[in-house]
């Protein structure tokens, strides 16, 4: 499976065709979470103990202090959320800890690495642009030349650092709604398919509960992470560009395209 989804990610990020890169990246959430389906039922006919179980697993994002973490963060993190993982994330962002099953925690990664690729290529080519130089945005300054200090609101030209994170903040939060809408139209196809789809649900429902029991157990996360707004200022001009190029990040063509690519395990 996993090597089936890795192709359609090359081919994603291979082409330069905007609509094929799209359909691609589709094509392997899609895949992803029909598999996904098909081990949570295979494990509901397992002997308990033989039946996998959830684990925890660190996912190194960059290291500590480096510019843009919070961005790559906040990219896997949508993805996660897609695929049925959980995650807390160190306050530095260089590290999240993923909980979840292997095989969908895989997944996140192979997806992670793919459109990794293709948000930072995106967002130099926006920057390449110059486009956001046009724009300005506004600023609190602080005058410290007489007895008290003055704040005033002044308009400043956006910084390119400004407009990278604005780009990226935009193309991640794009890139979750595509995944959880092919994530949730491949739930809706297997339960449709299925011969028992009551049955389904309560093992997809079970898979859901072990896992947050898993998770409650095994969590030791304490506050709260700021998140990749914490660390930007605003740019609408970078935001529109970052939602757009996520719109067409490879996402691919119908899974049911590829050879056998729906075949549901035996019980």
């Amino acid at each position: 499976m996993l090597t089936r989804i890795g192709g359609l990610l090359r081919q994603a990020e291979g082409t330069d065709n905007e609509h094929e890169s799209a359909a691609f990246m589709a094509a392997a959430q899609r895949l992803a979470t029909a598999a996904s389906i098909d081990l949570a039922v295979a494990r509901a006919h397992t002997g308990s103990k033989e039946r996998t179980t959830p684990v925890q697993r660190l996912i190194h994002i960059g290291e500590p202090g480096k510019r843009g973490l919070r961005t790559y963060a906040q990219l896997f993190l949508v993805i996660a959320a897609a695929n049925d993982v959980q995650c807390d994330i160190a306050q530095s962002s260089a590290v999240i800890y993923a909980y979840g099953f292997a095989a969908d925690i895989d997944v996140c990664e192979a997806l992670y690495t793919s459109l990794l690729i293709q948000m930072v290529r995106a967002s130099d080519s926006y920057i390449k642009s110059g486009t956001y130089r046009s724009e300005t945005t506004v600023r609190t300054v602080v005058d410290r030349q007489g007895r008290r200090p003055v704040k005033r609101r002044v308009r400043r030209p956006v910084a390119g650092v400004t407009a990278r994170l604005n780009f990226q903040m935009a193309y991640a939060a794009r890139i979750g709604r595509r995944l959880a809408d092919a994530h949730q139209s491949a739930r809706d196809e297997a339960l449709s398919e299925s011969e028992s789809t009551t049955s389904t649900a309560l093992v997809l429902r079970n898979k859901e509960i072990e896992l947050r029991d898993y998770y409650r157990e095994n969590s030791t996360a304490r506050g709260t992470w700021r998140g990749a707004k914490a660390q930007a200022g605003h740019s609408n001009d970078a935001r529109r560009a970052g939602d757009r190029a996520a719109r067409t990040a490879h996402l691919g063509a119908a899974a049911t395209q590829l050879p056998g690519a729906r075949k549901r395990l035996g019980q």
